[in-house]
């Protein structure tokens, strides 16, 4: 199974229309590959928060539109990274499309830990509610966005849903670089799974983008890993590898916390 990682560079002097119809150019150029995985917020910035409201969109609307047509034309699962989606009700939210290489639309997963504390992301947008798995011919994905790499139940629940692949979309600041590589790695032992975790490149309303998008193996071991610029990060992965991992060293068969209501002390 290939799988690609598009690391686009968002530049604030770049239209989001044109860079959609850009990016439509980059997945098409990975006909042949079986995944194609971009970055969060790709369109706008993870960090632009001022231009949210602006630049929100309907669920179907034109990001969703040139990436169902895409996908279709590179003959690829794709998962369109994130958008900002605004809803019936007005509300916003930080949302993730993966499409079939017919340009269907798979799964949304809208993101379940809006980061920014008392500000940004965390007060402008509503939070999701739901863990979402997809299941590809070759594997199972579990759907995550940026700051969910922080929070290690998630993804726990998304392996008890079936999951075997971990995708996680992200806009991640270079001043914590260590960090994201330290948990994608934790995530991927801990759930003895592939982990693809895509970032953007470039500056977001000054905040200067991590990139090193990075594909972990079931055991933690490091695949491949993209620099700080534009790139695109392609990898051949082994989908049995995931039960054969689980099947030699079965930790996950050893879990006892997690799996029925605590009992209390009489």
């Amino acid at each position: 199974m290939r799988a690609s990682l598009i690391q686009i560079a968002v530049d604030p002097d770049e239209s989001v229309n044109f860079r959609r119809q850009r990016v439509a150019s980059l997945i098409a150029d990975q006909r042949g590959a079986d995944l194609v995985v971009l970055p969060e917020l790709w369109p706008v910035g993870a960090f632009a928060y001022t231009s949210f409201a602006d630049e929100a969109e309907p669920l179907q609307g034109p990001t969703h539109d040139i990436m169902a047509k895409a996908a279709a034309d590179a003959g690829v699962w794709l998962h369109a990274g994130s958008f900002v989606e605004r809803a019936a009700d007005g509300t916003l939210y930080n949302t993730a499309l993966v499409f079939t290489p017919e340009g269907e639309r798979a799964a949304t997963y809208r993101k379940v830990h809006r980061f920014g504390f008392d500000k940004g992301e965390a007060v402008m947008m509503g939070a999701g509610e739901d863990l979402v798995t997809v299941a590809l011919p070759q594997t199972t994905l579990g759907l995550a966005t940026c700051y969910d790499l922080r929070f290690p139940e998630m993804f726990r629940g998304l392996v008890d849903a079936g999951a075997e692949t971990l995708i996680v979309a992200a806009g991640w600041p270079e001043r914590r670089r260590a960090h994201w590589t330290l948990l994608a790695r934790a995530r991927a032992v801990e759930n003895q799974s592939y982990l693809l975790a895509v970032g953007t490149a470039g500056t977001h309303a000054g905040i200067q983008q991590a990139g090193h998008s990075i594909v972990v193996d079931p055991w933690g071991e490091v695949l491949a890993e993209a620099g700080a610029d534009e790139e695109v990060l392609s990898v051949e992965l082994d989908p049995s590898k995931v039960a054969a991992t689980r099947e030699q060293f079965p930790a996950l068969k050893d879990r006892r916390l997690g799996l029925a209501p605590p009992r209390t002390a009489e």
